[in-house]
């Protein structure tokens, strides 16, 4: 038999080959269909498993050369290597399939901790086997072992970091954290650093002992909790405005809208936070669901708000730096009066309940109409509410409900542009007879009674018409209530009954009416 011959069956016929081959080829078809990352990792470990190999055949053909001292130390080098590499596809075998096959997850770190531990046991062993005197070992390098520690003292500060962060459980994979101005989702926590994703799709590595000498804020973890993040949109509203009506109207703009990712328990809060030079600071404070999407859903939260301050005739407060200057002369202040009363009256001539209305009074009825903006999702009118005004759509859709008990609803009619909606509560004062919502945002122009009276004083007869027309809208929403199955029926009422009504309402049959 030749040297190389030799050599070869030396190598392969040693009784713990076959171990060593069946556990790769266990740990082979255990991750045969794990993840990309696991499959990468495997193959690394296969491969630096058979260059050990390798490297111990290298050996034993430097011996049967007659190298007395390369071939040994070539061999006992691959047998080392050859044991790491066991260590790690063990590794590999047991926290990437066994654990979690049997419902076991464990951090990344408690794998790597484990591996290192598991390689330095296995060279101590393999020093002794070699004859190396441990005692002495340490004893002698016990100045080297300062000097490295010393040197390695951040290393060591990053892994103790990061099992402290894991035995304590302040931190696990999948918790929304700050860090300073960092935000971000942790999704690997490894024995040197943790991994950040941020909003902006950036992995941020920050090393563990930078996040136990800092302080960080743990949001929550949506996978495995119910989270609530609390946020805080600041407005401010001048001095003229009552703090009461700001806080109302701020407060009922969220809660009375459908917006995604804000919770309703607990409900959202205004506060008046301070007072400003020549204005009060609000802060409008809601809760976050997932706070993935925290600078769109602000954004959404604004958006009500603002429609909501408009709607009630609030103003937010302008800069402390404006100049006022008058560049428009009066005649084109004209011009835009003109244009906007004759857009008001485009919007009434659309409507049928103010079809027999003359030119002259339209125009007088045009002076009285309020813009009313709502964004998509608001509550524009709630069934059984009082309140002595109608709306005008002229922008966007609304959703017409008929509350039926229980915290049910159906859905009796969308309306688009050119309706009008909540007529009967103007005529009448009866309470509303259904909810209204926004579908998209809306622009309405709204009608009070005030704006409507005089010109019934003016001229009684139009209250005979818009009877009949309200007779056959109130027609058209029970058909539509019925058309729904709805539990509830609305009930239907005659031209000349809500022509009492509306001459009682509004004070026709008095002394002094007409």
């Amino acid at each position: 038999m030749t040297p190389i011959a030799g050599a070869a069956w030396a190598l392969f016929a040693r009784p713990e080959l076959p171990f060593l081959i069946a556990v790769a080829a266990v740990v082979a078809l255990l991750l045969r269909r794990g993840a990309p990352a696991d499959r990468q990792s495997l193959r690394g470990a296969l491969i630096f498993f058979g260059l050990c190999l390798l490297v111990e055949l290298a050996g034993a053909l430097l011996e049967a050369a007659g190298a007395p001292h390369a071939g040994p130390l070539t061999r006992n080098a691959g047998i080392l290597a050859t044991g790491l590499a066991l260590i790690r596809l063990v590794g590999l075998g047991l926290f990437r399939a066994l654990l979690p096959r049997i419902g076991v997850t464990t951090p990344r770190i408690v794998e790597d901790v484990a591996l290192v531990i598991a390689a330095l046991a296995w060279g101590m062993v393999r020093l002794r086997m070699a004859g190396v005197d441990l005692g002495s070992l340490v004893t002698t390098s016990a100045v080297i072992t300062a000097v490295l520690a010393f040197a390695m003292q951040d290393t060591l500060g990053n892994v103790l970091g990061g099992l402290f962060l894991e035995l304590d459980d302040s931190l696990t994979v999948g918790d929304w954290i700050q860090l300073d101005d960092l935000s971000g989702r942790v999704v690997d926590i490894r024995w040197r650093h943790t991994a950040i994703r941020t909003r902006n799709g950036e992995t941020v590595i920050v090393p563990n002992s930078a996040l136990m000498k800092s302080r960080f804020t743990v949001i929550g973890n949506p996978d495995t909790e119910r989270v609530r993040w609390r946020r805080w949109v600041r407005f401010e509203v001048g001095f003229d405005t009552p703090p009461a009506q700001v806080l109302a109207v701020a407060e009922r703009a969220v809660r009375d809208a459908d917006i995604v990712n804000v919770a309703t328990d607990p409900p959202p809060q205004c506060v008046l936070l301070e007072f400003g030079p020549s204005q009060h600071r609000y802060a409008l404070r809601y809760w976050l669901i997932d706070p993935q999407p925290d600078d769109a859903t602000d954004s959404v939260v604004r958006l009500h708000l603002r429609a909501a301050l408009e709607r009630a005739g609030i103003a937010l407060a302008l800069p402390k730096s404006v100049i006022y200057r008058v560049a428009d002369d009066e005649a084109h202040q004209r011009m835009l009066r003109a244009r906007e009363l004759e857009a008001r009256i485009h919007a009434l001539q659309s409507v049928e309940l103010f079809a027999s209305l003359t030119r002259e009074e339209l125009e007088a009825l045009a002076g009285y109409l309020v813009h009313a903006p709502f964004a998509a999702g608001a509550v524009i009118t709630r069934q059984g509410a009082i309140a002595h005004w109608l709306y005008l759509l002229v922008g966007g859709s609304v959703e017409v409900w008929l509350e039926t008990g229980h915290n049910g609803r159906q859905l009796l009619a969308t309306l688009t542009p050119g309706t009008v909606f909540g007529e009967m509560g103007m005529m009448t004062g009866e309470p509303r007879r259904a909810t209204v919502t926004a579908k998209t945002d809306v622009e309405c122009y709204r009608l009070d009674k005030k704006g409507f009276e005089h010109i019934l004083r003016a001229r009684p007869a139009i209250a005979e018409e818009v009877s009949r027309v309200l007779a056959a809208r109130a027609g058209d929403l029970s058909r539509a209530a019925e058309e729904a199955a709805a539990q509830a029926s609305l009930p239907r009422a005659a031209p000349d009954k809500l022509l009492e009504r509306i001459r009682a309402f509004f004070g026709l049959d008095r002394p002094g009416g007409k």
